[in-house]
């Protein structure tokens, strides 16, 4: 996938469900590459991802793409009660595209539990792509999380490594083809890492991406799984969070999401608050 694809006008968008993400994001999730969102746990990324797959199902005057999603988890159990919860939100929102169907029947759920087994269902995705039966085709695909799938099989040998790194390629070269020969908008999840030393640079000290120092809960944090897989991936996002003292003294949780690098989009940040109707961004006042 060359950036220069990304650049241009004709690139489709997911919409994330909330109008100042999407005007943040330039129009929502590309297709036709992979982003991924980096936060830790707690941070709000996948309910962002949840409602990034219901809202796929909008028609494209409305910023979705008229399809359904596959939603793969490797983070147990799958938060069904919140999925049908942000499901009644669009429900409600969109009377008139809902009116007698339940947006939950569109987003297509797969447990994974290792790396190897991701692999071997590869082939089972683009036959799901492929299927005609659904009543909307399948043009997004959320992997959360992507470090999960990598917790337990590895040791930190040189064999291990290296079949891990292999591991990272076959996975991110499989899921960037089916995104550019399907059209597909490919969000994973990532997990983050205490930042010790220069251990989220690489080995010539290089940072990766706009933001040298990601600090999310008062501590310096990076992405895991390193060099290797940042290179495996088009766009990285970042949710943080903290605490923030608002106008009248009280204490409240501070969530952004900043663009880490993309190759569409400026180093940015915009504010975010999660209520039980979903993830929406705060516009910034004019002074």
């Amino acid at each position: 996938m060359k950036p220069e694809n990304l650049l241009h006008l004709r690139t489709q968008k997911c919409s994330v469900g909330c109008p100042t993400l999407n005007h943040f994001l330039n129009g929502g999730i590309p297709c036709n590459s992979i982003t991924e969102l980096v936060a830790e746990s707690g941070s709000g990324k996948t309910q962002l991802c949840l409602q990034l797959a219901l809202s796929a199902q909008l028609p494209l005057s409305h910023g979705g793409l008229s399809a359904s999603s596959l939603y793969i988890h490797s983070e147990f159990p799958f938060p069904i009660r919140r999925l049908r919860q942000l499901s009644l939100t669009l429900r409600s929102t969109y009377p008139h595209l809902f009116r007698s169907i339940d947006p939950c029947d569109s987003v297509f759920v797969r447990g994974v539990y290792s790396a190897d087994e991701f692999v071997q269902l590869i082939p089972i995705i683009e036959l799901h792509i492929l299927n005609s039966k659904f009543r909307l085709p399948v043009r997004v695909i959320v992997v959360d999380s992507i470090a999960a799938l990598f917790r337990s099989d590895f040791e930190n040998t040189g064999s291990d490594l290296r079949r891990r790194s292999s591991l990272f390629f076959k996975i991110s070269g499989a899921l960037k083809s089916l995104a550019k020969r399907y059209g597909l908008a490919v969000m994973v999840t990532n997990q983050v890492v205490d930042m010790i030393g220069g251990a989220c640079q690489g080995i010539t000290g290089m940072r990766i991406g706009n933001l040298s120092e990601l600090y999310s809960s008062g501590r310096q944090i990076c992405p895991a799984l390193g060099l290797a897989w940042a290179n495996c991936i088009n766009s990285r996002l970042f949710l943080s969070r903290d605490q923030a003292v608002n106008g009248i003294g009280e204490v409240y949780q501070r969530r952004r999401l900043s663009v880490v690098f993309a190759p569409h989009l400026p180093a940015s940040s915009c504010e975010i608050v999660i209520k039980g109707e979903g993830v929406f961004g705060v516009e910034m006042q004019q002074a």
